[in-house]
């Protein structure tokens, strides 16, 4: 076991950690802190949930100067809802030393970004777009910037901002450190790493599949008709603490919620033209348990760290391999198992076949939950309120009138009215959705896990890094 003690750190970061609970370090910590406080590059390839954030948080912590009131690290991120997190990890990190962390993202007043900028901040977590856009106002100054983190970077390419990326690296000083994390790495991220990066450590966390194995993953074959039936039944026998339901567009979303919601079922949903205040209600909810259920699009998702996600219900097959790990990476995080269900009509087999390939984990078939098995599943939740209510005590102001009662009737009944009344009833509340037209099926030929090196035109070097071809020793910065 590798503790935070291990790595040499500074006494007001190992005061931070201990304040945050951290105790032993994930496998991207305990690979990836030591790399970093090397000053090297280095290139992670990490799903969300394995503690990436604290990967390489902890060493640009370590190295930033307080004194220095001038940006100094750069962390880029897809969306918004990860900048906030990842600020709000990295001045977890940062309280006790002095280092201070602002986010920078669309959709919040640009003034008031302005003004929060007025207050020196260390470090600058951001959104490519809206980073440019400071930098084109020079209201944030890069010169003194000395380690830049991308993070999630595969996303961020989904999303168009790889040329934003790019005009964002070739402002910032060569002799920096930079660090790239992501779940794949497809052939435009392998190539921003050959372009920007000196010879990078490579860490893989998972070798022989990027998935997660503490996930169980599974498919129900359905018609697309029959699927809103199929989603409520699974809920009814499995019983989900938190889950995420994934549509494939803002309408489905929308229509899903409200026909979650007319059937007794606790849920909201998230999408891209919802207002940010709205999203951020909505999430503030969900994490306080508030809501039982997000349904969300792809976009609206990204970046959410979230713990506690025991399902992923992929209503409708994700278009490609990248956006099923990342859908899937919301559960079972921080050694927690989790389950991902994908309903999938007869014609969109062909299409799950091919993701199943290429992320090369087994999705196992299994068959539409009946209503006896949904029956029979709310009536185990019903019988572990009743054992909660048991262990959890506090029940003394009750048991005068069960004894009332018990003189009236036996107890067997007793309990057997108690657990009917505590069942929920199968709703099956008629629900119209919009259907969807299936997926075709189509090779993605830039999604690549990497197993066979990064190296694209240089050499590759023994530890499975890149390498430019061309340069001799030192760490100098290729020309732009």
């Amino acid at each position: 076991m590798v503790t935070f003690n291990d790595f040499g750190l500074n006494e007001p970061v190992i005061r931070a950690l201990n304040n945050m609970g951290f105790e032993e370090a994930t496998p991207i910590q305990e690979k990836a802190i030591p790399v970093g406080l090397q000053g090297r590059d280095l290139i992670g390839q990490a799903h969300t949930g394995t503690g990436k954030t604290a990967a390489f948080g902890i060493p640009m912590v370590e190295f930033l100067k307080v004194e220095q009131g001038q940006i100094q690290g750069v962390v880029l991120t897809p969306t918004r809802e990860l900048a906030v997190q990842v600020a709000e990890e990295l001045n977890k990190i940062g309280q006790f030393k002095g280092i201070r962390t602002l986010p920078i993202y669309g959709g919040q007043d640009i003034n008031r970004q302005i003004r929060a900028l007025k207050n020196r901040p260390h470090i600058i977590v951001g959104t490519p777009g809206r980073f440019m856009d400071h930098m084109r106002r020079k209201t944030i100054r890069v010169n003194q910037v000395n380690i830049v983190v991308l993070d999630e970077a595969d996303e961020m390419l989904n999303m168009g901002f790889i040329e934003d990326i790019e005009t964002i690296l070739k402002d910032i000083p060569e002799e920096r450190q930079t660090l790239l994390f992501s779940a794949t790495m497809p052939g435009p991220i392998q190539t921003l790493a050959q372009r920007f990066m000196i010879n990078p450590e490579v860490i893989r966390i998972q070798s022989r599949q990027v998935t997660v194995p503490v996930i169980e993953q599974s498919y129900i074959e359905v018609e697309e008709k029959q699927k809103f039936d199929v989603l409520c039944r699974l809920f009814d026998t499995q019983s989900p603490t938190r889950s995420i339901v994934f549509g494939r567009t803002k309408r489905r979303v929308d229509e899903l919620y409200e026909a979650l919601s007319k059937r007794g079922y606790s849920a909201e949903g998230i999408h891209g033209d919802m207002s940010q205040a709205r999203r951020d209600q909505v999430m503030r909810q969900f994490k306080e348990g508030l809501i039982e259920t997000l349904v969300a699009t792809d976009v609206a998702a990204r970046g959410l760290d979230i713990s506690g996600v025991s399902h992923i219900y992929n209503f409708d097959i994700p278009q490609d391999p990248e956006g099923y790990v990342h859908r899937i990476g919301r559960t079972g995080r921080a050694g927690q198992t989790g389950a991902a269900i994908t309903l999938v009509t007869p014609r969109e087999i062909r299409h799950l076949r091919i993701i199943e390939n290429m992320t090369r984990g087994k999705i196992a078939r299994k068959p539409i939950p009946t209503i006896k098995e949904a029956i029979e599943g709310q009536q185990r939740l019903a019988v572990e309120k009743l054992m909660n209510a048991v262990e959890k005590g506090d029940i003394e102001h009750y048991k005068g009138f069960a004894e009332d009662l018990l003189d009236a009737t036996d107890s067997v009944t007793l309990v057997a009215a108690a657990l009917k009344v505590l069942t929920k009833d199968i709703d099956q509340t008629p629900v119209k959705l919009t259907e969807e037209q299936p997926l075709r099926a189509k090779q993605n030929k830039k999604f690549n896990t990497g197993h066979r090196g990064y190296a694209r035109g240089g050499g590759n070097n023994k530890k499975g890094g890149f390498q430019r071809g061309g340069r001799m020793g030192g760490k100098s910065r290729f020309s732009k």
